[in-house]
């Protein structure tokens, strides 16, 4: 009888995580490495949102709460929902987890049964299909390339919907392309999906406040309302409150959904941190003025990085929307072998070379699902942008 479980057979660890990971322990190793891996903003959390986790400490509120959030969260989870998007929640329909991750994760796990399907647009985000399949459902990949600015049209969403479908997974802006949909490419994908009424939709808006020039960000639910009953928004405040570490994500959505997971919560990690959930109170409530300066700096960063890698010989990079990623296509760069003699004959082979020889740090895109890509994180200093680009710049060059 083998010890463990089958089920680790149907996925892979977080490519990403494990890149994070390679730069930190080289960098300790006394390696010169710049890591551009990263899926969080290098800015502190806000001072204000702080100090409410130092008072909540304080003050004592360090005890076991609701399973699924305290009832000031999820207050200000409705307001947002209300004030940002146009939604009308209440309290009931509202899930708050340990990040957006435990979100998606409870969602799929209360409802996918053995060969249910799952339409995950790529490029996507890498936890998508292995929490689908840990999950017991089947993921299903709609390719999504340059041609389309790595968007789902809605041929492509109509080919992948089956009589098996049960979820979409939306994310836009999306990571990891940065590429956001207006609100007529998003309306387009929501009649497809009215055709299909068997089909909910689980939407990741982790990077709704990170937008750039005169994009307007809009959700499912807000962009077609009669898709209300079945979809399930997700957000948090890691991003865009610089709040990775606090694990904090929620949902809103029809209350059976919601109660299905508590339940699956319950039963796992019950409660997210409680002075974590007070901190939260005050992101969504309090002062949002810091947003549009950070929003300026991922933007000025966007710009340098973008203009960079197009200079790279073999490298053409789209200007996304939104999030702090690129994801430059390094068709040019294969078949050609590196100045350390590496043949580069796909994107994770750039990528380990990259690193080997120029200490250059980043996710091939195969991990994302579409390849010959890599994606950058762009939140990381100016100084350290430059560097790195600067690096790649000359390891394109010396490709033969």
């Amino acid at each position: 009888m083998a010890f463990l479980s089958d089920t680790l057979t149907r996925v892979k660890p977080s490519p990403t995580i494990a890149v994070s990971n390679l730069a930190a322990e080289l960098k300790a190793a006394g390696k010169d490495v710049i890591g551009l891996g990263a899926g969080e903003p290098d800015f502190d959390t806000p001072d204000n949102i702080k100090q409410a986790g130092i008072r909540a400490i304080t003050e004592g509120k360090t005890k076991y709460t609701a399973v699924d959030g305290i009832p000031e969260l999820k207050a200000a989870i409705c307001a947002k929902l209300k004030r940002d998007n146009g939604l009308s929640y209440e309290p009931a329909q509202v899930s708050v987890g340990t990040g957006g991750k435990q979100i998606l994760y409870n969602a799929l796990m209360a409802t996918l049964n053995p060969g249910d399907e799952v339409v995950i647009p790529a490029p996507y985000w890498v936890s998508y299909p292995d929490m689908t399949l840990l999950a017991g459902g089947e993921p299903v990949i709609a390719e999504a390339g340059a041609e389309t600015n790595y968007k789902l049209t809605p041929e492509q969403l109509e080919a992948a919907i089956t009589p098996k479908t049960k979820w979409l997974i939306f994310n836009s802006p999306s990571n990891p392309t940065g590429a956001g949909y207006t609100w007529d490419e998003l309306k387009a994908l929501t009649d497809v999906l009215l055709k299909h009424p068997h089909v909910w939709v689980m939407t990741d808006d982790m990077y709704e406040h990170l937008v750039y020039d005169d994009f307007e960000f809009c959700t499912p639910a807000q962009v077609e309302p009669q898709l209300y009953e079945r979809t399930l928004t997700v957000n948090g405040v890691s991003k865009a409150y610089a709040m990775t570490g606090w694990r904090i994500g929620y949902a809103a959505g029809p209350k059976e959904l919601i109660a299905a997971m508590r339940k699956i919560q319950s039963q796992s990690t019950s409660n997210p941190c409680s002075v974590s959930q007070w901190a939260a109170v005050e992101a969504l409530n309090g002062s949002q003025d810091f947003i549009a300066p950070n929003n300026e700096t991922f933007k000025r960063r966007r710009d340098l990085v973008v203009e960079m890698l197009n200079a790279a010989e073999g490298i053409t990079c789209a200007t996304p929307e939104g999030a702090f990623y690129v994801y430059p296509d390094v068709s040019g760069c294969i078949g050609k072998t590196s100045e350390g003699g590496k043949l580069i004959s796909n994107d994770e082979e750039f990528c380990t070379a990259l690193l080997e020889e120029k200490g250059v740090a980043a996710v091939f895109g195969a991990a994302f699902g579409l390849s010959p890509n890599f994606r950058v994180s762009y939140a990381t200093s100016d100084e350290n942008l430059k560097e790195a680009c600067t690096r790649i710049q000359a390891f394109c060059a010396g490709l033969k």
